[in-house]
C-alpha cells in the first residue's frame, strides 16, 4: 500500500474519532434536553457529560484525590457563581444548588420538591424507609419514631446508659497498645443505637451487624456497578444479610407477643410493631425492617465520625482544646456531692463544647448531598428545573463557602459566639420536613463522649500526616491508629 494512502486512512480514522466524541458529547444533551422545548434554553449553566457515565468519572476522581471541591469548583470556574448548574449524576439528569438561598428553596418547599434519591440507594437503604416514602407517609413514621430519639424524657434515660458504656470504653482502650480509633468509636455510637432501637446488648450480634453496615455504607456512594468486586455489589449481599437479621428479630417479638411475654424494655422495634394509622393498618416487615435499617446506619456513622473529628481537631488546637476542658472542669465544680454522674441539664450547659460540635459538623460535612426531584417545572435563580429532574443539594459548598464563613478550612469554633446561623447556611442535619431525625441524640452521644475524654485522656495519633479517604464520609485512611493514654493524675491538677 502507498505511503499517500495510509496517511489518508489515518487521517480519516482521526475525523472519524473527533465525530464520534463529538456525538458522544452531545448524546445527553440531545436524549435529555432537545426534548424540553422551549424549557432547555432556561436551563442551569452546566454540562450533561458523556451518556450513562455523565459527571460521575469527575466526581469520583475529585473526591478520590487529595482536593475533592475541585469537583464543584470546576462548575464555578466555567459558569460563575451561580448557585445553580445542571449535570448528569448516578444515571440522571440532576441540578446542583449550592448556595444558603438555592439550597433553602429546595429543602423546604415540599409542593415542588419530593425525595430524589438514586434508586441504586434506595436498594440499598430500602424502598420503605424515610427517603423513600411519601410525605404523607414519612410524617406519619416521623412523628412515631422523633419520640424515642429526640424526646426530652427518652434522652434523660439514654445520658446513664451512653455516659456507662463511654467509660468503660475508654478505660478499654487505655490498656490497648494501640486502637483504629474511628473503628472503636464506630462500634459504641452502635452499641448505643442498638440498645435504643432493639435493646440488644449482645457483643457479638452488634460486632457482625457493624460490620454489614459499614459494607453498606462503602456502597450508597458508589457507582451502581453490581458485579463481584465492586462495592455496590458488596453492599447488596451486605443488606440481604442484615434483612435476614432483623426479620430473625421480627418474627421472635411477634413469637413472643403471641405467647404474651412482655418486652423486658420498649423500644423503637416495640413501636414500629405497634403502631396502626386511622385505618387499622399495622405496619408490614418490611416497612419496619427499611426504617430500622436506615435509623441503625445513620445513627451510628455521622455520631462516629464526628467524634473522631472533634476530638482531633481539638488536639490539633490546644488553644480551643484548653477552653473545651474549662467547661467541663466547670461542669464538675458545681455538681453537688450526692451526684453520681451527668445529667441532660448538665449536657445541654455545654455552650463551648456545643460550638466545637457545630463547627466540626460544619467543616467536615458529615453527609456532603442530599437528593431532590421536581414534582414539575420549578423556577430558581431565574432558572427552570424540569419535572424529574434530580436535585443534589451540595452542603460542602454551603458550608465551605467564604461569604458565609470566612476563611471557611480553618477550625475555629469561636466563629459561633453571638452567631446564629440564618435557614440554609448550616446544614449538618438537613432542614424542613426531612431533616435527620436523631440530630439531638447525635449531639448527646458526642459530648458525652468529649466530656469523659478532655477530662481523662489524651489522643496520640501513630500517623498524624495520614492521608484522607472523602469517600463515603471525611476519614483518615487508618481510620485514625491511634493510642489512647489515661492523663496522669498530677497533669490533671494542674490542668485544673
Amino acid at each position: 500500500m502507498e505511503m499517500g494512502s495510509i496517511w489518508m486512512i489515518l487521517v480519516c480514522l482521526l475525523f472519524a474519532l473527533m465525530a464520534l466524541r463529538r456525538i458522544l458529547q452531545r448524546a445527553n444533551w440531545w436524549f435529555y434536553e432537545t426534548k424540553l422545548g422551549e424549557i432547555q434554553y432556561s436551563l442551569p449553566p452546566g454540562d450533561l457529560g458523556w451518556p450513562f457515565i455523565g459527571n460521575m468519572w469527575s466526581f469520583l476522581r475529585a473526591f478520590k484525590s487529595t482536593d475533592p471541591d475541585s469537583f464543584m469548583n470546576s462548575f464555578t470556574t466555567r459558569y460563575g457563581h451561580t448557585g445553580i448548574y445542571k449535570g448528569f449524576m448516578f444515571g440522571r439528569p440532576s441540578v446542583f444548588v449550592t448556595t444558603p438561598e438555592t439550597c433553602k428553596r429546595v429543602l423546604l418547599d415540599d409542593d415542588a420538591f419530593k425525595p430524589g434519591w438514586p434508586s441504586s440507594t434506595m436498594e440499598l437503604i430500602g424502598k420503605k424507609s424515610f427517603i423513600g416514602i411519601s410525605y404523607e407517609e414519612h410524617k406519619r413514621l416521623r412523628r412515631l419514631t422523633a419520640s424515642p430519639v429526640n424526646g426530652h424524657e427518652a434522652l434523660s434515660l439514654y445520658v446513664n446508659y451512653i455516659e456507662e458504656i463511654v467509660i468503660s470504653a475508654l478505660e478499654k482502650w487505655d490498656t490497648m497498645r494501640q486502637i483504629e480509633f474511628l473503628t472503636e468509636l464506630r462500634k459504641l455510637t452502635f452499641r448505643i443505637i442498638m440498645y435504643i432501637f432493639l435493646s440488644s446488648e449482645s457483643e457479638s450480634v452488634m460486632e457482625a451487624l457493624e460490620r454489614e453496615y459499614t459494607v453498606l455504607n462503602y456502597g450508597v456512594r458508589a457507582m451502581a456497578i453490581n458485579l463481584p468486586g465492586f462495592a455496590y455489589h458488596k453492599a447488596l449481599r451486605a443488606r440481604k444479610n442484615l434483612v435476614a437479621s432483623l426479620q430473625s428479630v421480627v418474627d421472635g417479638r411477634r413469637n413472643q407477643m403471641k405467647g404474651g411475654i412482655p418486652s423486658k424494655k420498649k423500644d423503637m422495634m416495640d413501636a414500629l410493631m405497634d403502631v396502626e394509622d386511622e385505618n387499622g393498618r399495622k405496619l408490614s416487615d418490611e416497612e419496619i425492617i427499611d426504617v430500622l435499617l436506615m435509623y441503625l446506619n445513620a445513627g451510628h456513622e455521622s455520631s462516629g465520625h464526628i467524634t473522631m473529628w472533634a476530638t482531633i481537631l481539638l488536639q490539633e488546637h490546644p488553644e480551643f482544646l484548653q477552653k473545651a476542658k474549662e467547661e467541663q472542669y466547670e461542669i464538675i465544680r458545681r455538681r453537688p456531692p450526692t451526684q453520681k454522674g451527668l445529667t441532660l441539664k448538665e449536657v445541654r450547659d455545654m455552650h463551648y463544647l456545643s460550638k466545637v460540635i457545630d463547627e466540626t459538623l460544619r467543616l467536615i460535612t458529615f453527609s456532603l448531598v442530599v437528593f431532590r426531584e421536581a414534582k414539575a417545572d420549578v423556577k430558581v435563580n431565574g432558572y427552570v428545573i424540569p419535572k424529574g429532574w434530580k436535585v443534589l443539594v451540595w452542603f460542602r459548598s454551603v458550608h465551605l463557602d467564604p461569604e458565609v464563613y470566612p476563611n471557611p478550612k480553618e477550625f475555629n469554633p469561636s466563629r459561633w459566639d453571638n452567631h446564629t446561623a440564618k435557614v440554609g447556611t448550616f446544614l449538618p442535619f438537613g432542614a424542613g420536613s426531612r431533616m435527620c431525625p436523631g440530630n439531638d441524640l447525635a449531639k448527646l452521644e458526642i459530648s458525652i463522649f468529649l466530656h469523659h475524654f478532655l477530662l481523662n485522656y489524651e489522643l496520640e495519633r501513630l500517623n498524624p500526616r495520614c492521608s484522607l479517604m472523602y469517600l463515603p464520609h471525611s476519614r483518615p485512611k487508618d481510620n485514625c491508629l491511634s493510642r489512647i493514654k489515661k492523663i496522669p493524675s498530677s497533669r490533671m491538677k494542674q490542668q485544673k
